[in-house]
């Protein structure tokens, strides 16, 4: 009996160290924040403001694998971020943008064979109108039974900021129709198209039943982000190289409060725009190392005020059509805080 005893104690504590050795890394490791990759177009060429190459994407794919990134699927990540709720380390989320037929032939393949899940965000138009370049209603469904999540761009891909609240509604609504004859279900995400975006926008956005928006602008997912406007990573042939992956993938949000101006839709009075955020204190002490710059790689004006107050400044006016601001911090282990934004100033006044 005392050996039965011993050998069951034995093996209870041989079962507790297996279950710290797995629950333990994982707390210690675990993550609030998350990276999310964005493409649009693969292997055409002609555009490459939009496209990677097979190369490139592959070459991504390959980094992700080999380095154990939790590839998660974004409403998954939504969740657990919105929610306080800890992420496994690593984690990233894969977006495509247009459902362009190059998606469909190259990348979803590619992901397919990787077991990686994504989400496509579409526009209903160019699959109504069988559009050249696009993937087709019946070729959408074949992604969504494969596991690929979906969430909207509208029905004709416009310009949301520009356009009048009544259009944007009725635009919403008519895609959500479509979404629901060809699928079966509403989004509840929306990607911004061309990352534009207003207080406006947002408003229509959560009206017609939307509850995560996001941008094209870069930055980390944190529990505190406006989940109406997220950040993006995006790539592109020529930001598509691995040097600017590692980055991305291994950035860690840049923890801001009272961000201003809260619309990034500019009119001439706010224009350059005063954008400023109150910093962490812990960060305050190394506030020299920040750094913020315009679309062109201008660097930015960085101006205190009291304790963890800062206040980017330009130079002149943004021009019409949209300007980035991306402020960086570095941290001691070679990763990045980052926060971008992206403004958008009408091409007429009127």
């Amino acid at each position: 009996m005392k050996i039965k005893s011993r050998n069951s104690r034995i093996y209870i504590f041989i079962i507790a160290n297996l279950l710290l050795s797995v629950i333990v890394p994982f707390k210690a490791f675990a993550t609030d924040s998350a990276v999310i990759l964005m493409y649009h177009r693969f292997g055409e060429s002609k555009y490459p403001t939009t496209n990677i190459t097979v190369k490139q994407f592959k070459a991504h794919l390959l980094e992700l694998k080999i380095n154990n990134y939790n590839v998660t699927p974004i409403p998954r990540i939504i969740a657990a971020v919105r929610n306080g709720k800890p992420l496994p380390p690593k984690t990233i989320g894969i977006s495509i943008d247009d459902a362009y037929l190059s998606f469909y032939k190259i990348g979803a393949p590619l992901l397919l064979e990787n077991n990686f899940p994504y989400t496509i965000f579409v526009a209903t138009d160019p699959l109504d109108k069988e559009a050249p370049g696009y993937m087709s209603w019946n070729q959408l469904r074949e992604l969504v039974k494969g596991g690929a999540n979906i969430g909207s761009q509208t029905a004709s891909h416009l310009h949301m900021p520009e356009a009048s609240m009544h259009r944007n509604a009725f635009e919403l609504k008519k895609s959500n129709i479509r979404f629901k004859k060809e699928l079966g279900k509403i989004p509840k995400m929306i990607a911004y198209p061309y990352g534009e975006f207003s207080l406006e926008v947002e408003k229509v956005s959560r009206d017609s039943g939307f509850t995560v928006g996001f941008g094209q602008h870069s930055g980390v997912i944190y529990q505190y982000s406006n989940f109406m406007y997220l950040p993006r990573f995006t790539f592109n042939e020529s930001y598509g190289d691995l040097k600017r992956l590692r980055l991305a993938i291994r950035a860690l949000p840049l923890r801001i409060a009272d961000l201003t101006p809260e619309d990034p839709y500019l009119r001439w009075q706010n224009n350059p725009p005063i954008f400023g955020f109150s910093l962490q204190r812990k960060l305050m002490n190394r506030i020299s190392q920040l750094a913020c710059y315009g679309s062109h790689k201008d660097k930015m004006r960085i101006e205190i005020l009291g304790k963890t107050r800062v206040e980017v400044r330009g130079n002149k006016a943004f021009p019409p059509g949209r300007t980035r601001i991306n402020c960086t911090f570095p941290e001691k282990d070679g990763r990045w805080r980052w926060l971008g934004m992206q403004f958008l100033v009408p091409k007429s006044l009127n």
